[in-house]
């Protein structure tokens, strides 16, 4: 049985068949958050309260993203950057990525002066994410599937890498169990196909069971290259440049810009 609603009607010719999303996924989707509910509602609320103590400017972040047969929507998650940052570096560091056959690490792995005391742990760990939630009750995504890019990621995209676009974006997925930071971005583009290919409801739990593992990997990862600095060894101008920005109390969520618009 599957979803067909014309919300899910693709929004331009792409070089495969879009196929309606299965609704085992959904109801498997909404199963598994509300029997989580007592766990991520305490993990987003310390979250919350942790980004507000370490930085000045919204908890929130909003950005567009492409999903679902190319359809743009507003991914939700935590703030883990000053305000007002450049985006310019990260499409930079992205083109890069994209032309080579380079591993698809984050530049972050570098160390980045834009991340907020703590951020970096809020994003190996993936509670950045945690808001992404209320896309997925939106149906905007699912727990599993291809991460939703950026509009200017998906413009540089070939026709082939389109087909990844044949499934719902989601929170983990085929490529973050399958090495994520050491595949390269065709890789990437790969593992994503074949999800949305082969997926079925064994597949997507056995994603959902291998992601701790993966995260932890990450996370040990990270801390063995001294990715992850304590807050004690955070750059003390870093912090006070988060001070300088209007106050958290102006607004609620960061909306990114998009073509020089906000959106």
């Amino acid at each position: 049985m599957h979803l067909a609603d014309e919300k899910h009607q693709p929004t331009e010719i792409f070089p495969f068949t879009p196929v309606p999303i299965p609704r085992w996924k959904r109801v498997l989707d909404m199963v598994l958050i509300l029997l989580a509910l007592p766990l991520l509602l305490p993990s987003a609320a310390f979250v919350t309260v942790l980004i507000w103590t370490v930085s000045t400017g919204p908890v929130l972040f909003k950005q567009e993203r492409v999903g679902y047969l190319g359809r743009r929507f507003m991914c939700l998650k935590f703030r883990t950057m000053f305000v007002g940052v450049d985006s310019a570096i990260h499409q930079g560091h992205l083109h890069d990525l994209i032309n080579s056959d380079a591993p698809m690490t984050k530049m972050d792995s570098q160390g980045d002066q834009r991340i907020i005391p703590f951020g970096l742990l809020l994003r190996s760990t993936g509670l950045d994410e945690l808001p992404q939630i209320i896309n997925v009750f939106k149906h905007e995504m699912s727990l599993v599937g291809p991460r939703p890019c950026l509009p200017y990621e998906y413009d540089k995209y070939l026709p082939w890498h389109k087909e990844r676009f044949a499934t719902l974006p989601g929170l983990t997925g085929l490529w973050q169990v399958r090495g994520k930071n050491k595949t390269t971005f065709t890789e990437m583009i790969e593992l994503d196909i074949e999800y949305g290919r082969k997926k079925t409801l064994w597949l997507d739990l056995k994603i959902m069971l291998l992601t701790p593992l993966a995260i932890i990997i990450q996370i040990w990862e990270a801390r063995r290259k001294g990715k992850l600095p304590s807050h004690a060894r955070q750059s003390k101008a870093a912090y006070q440049n988060s001070r300088s920005y209007p106050s958290r109390k102006t607004v609620f969520v960061k909306v990114a810009r998009v073509d020089g618009r906000d959106v």
